[in-house]
């Protein structure tokens, strides 16, 4: 397999209706939202997404949350010790993690764990860029957060009067809609030295075009987050013909005159703005 040789950039639209694309934990779980009101999405919610929809189509991942566990490992410190046992250098460590694991070398990983209890050797500290980088995923406009009550019809815990405790109540929030626009790149020279191929590029694209393809949850119902269009533009060098920054920015959204709430995709004009020589390819969702 060729290793990658042209920069990619990349941005995907997304809808989110009636969900919780993101909770923030230090906010009650509600969905994540800038100052201005605007919807957010973390890059690690984004990659954990991509990290899945990976194992899903086969691939090894390294990362790995706990109900999606596939190899028996029950910490990322044992996966690392028990699957890399031999190396003759910090160099030779990052190069067998970035051939085993597909979000090592497409993302990176800071390998830094202790001393061995059961085995006499020095632990190992060893840092890997990777290639592909991706923002937050921002709204184009504010969101609606809607909030209700909710409540279990039993205890978690016994009580000594037999009547309902405090834990059976609860709340959910959502966001009413929301177009949400996640960029992203895929730099060369960090992709040579992990090795990220063409090959791994083209999954990328397949896992972003299939996002949230087994993401359901109470929070995520199937059909309320879906992505509607991937732009992906392949550079005809190593460092790009435009920058990310303006590339990214060719893709215009825009709430349509007379629009004040939007509701659906539908309220918001999309345009693409020439760049000369560069054109992307217009995927999409499933």
């Amino acid at each position: 397999m060729k290793v990658l040789e042209n920069k990619i950039d990349f941005v995907a639209l997304i809808s989110v209706t009636n969900a919780n694309p993101n909770g923030d934990p230090l906010n009650g779980n509600r969905p994540r939202t800038t100052y201005t009101g605007n919807g957010e999405i973390s890059d690690v919610c984004i990659k954990r997404k991509i990290r899945n929809r990976l194992q899903d189509m086969g691939e090894s991942i390294f990362v790995q949350s706990d109900e999606r566990r596939d190899d028996g490992y029950g910490s990322l410190s044992e996966r690392a010790g028990q699957t890399i046992t031999s190396y003759s250098s910090k160099e030779d460590y990052a190069a067998q993690a970035c051939a085993k694991w597909f979000d090592v070398r497409a993302f990176g990983q800071v390998f830094a764990y202790k001393r061995s209890k059961e085995k006499d050797k020095d632990g190992v500290s060893v840092g890997v860029r990777g290639p592909v980088s991706i923002r937050q995923a921002v709204s184009v406009s504010p969101v609606d957060i809607n909030s209700m009550q909710i409540t279990k019809s039993v205890n978690s815990e016994p009580t000594e009067d037999g009547k309902k405790s405090s834990d059976t109540m609860g709340s959910k929030h959502m966001v009413e809609f929301g177009l949400y626009q996640i960029k992203g790149a895929i730099n060369v020279q960090l992709a040579e030295k992990t090795g990220f191929t063409q090959e791994d590029a083209d999954i990328i694209k397949e896992c972003l075009r299939t996002l949230f393809i087994n993401d359901s949850s109470s929070a995520r119902p199937d059909g309320s987050m879906e992505v509607l269009r991937l732009y992906w533009w392949q550079h005809n060098n190593k460092i790009g013909q435009y920058s990310s920054a303006k590339v990214h920015d060719s893709v215009q959204v825009s709430l349509k005159e007379g629009v004040a709430s939007p509701k659906s995709a539908e309220d918001y004009e999309i345009t693409l703005l020439p760049l000369d020589g560069l054109a992307p390819d217009i995927i999409d969702g499933i």
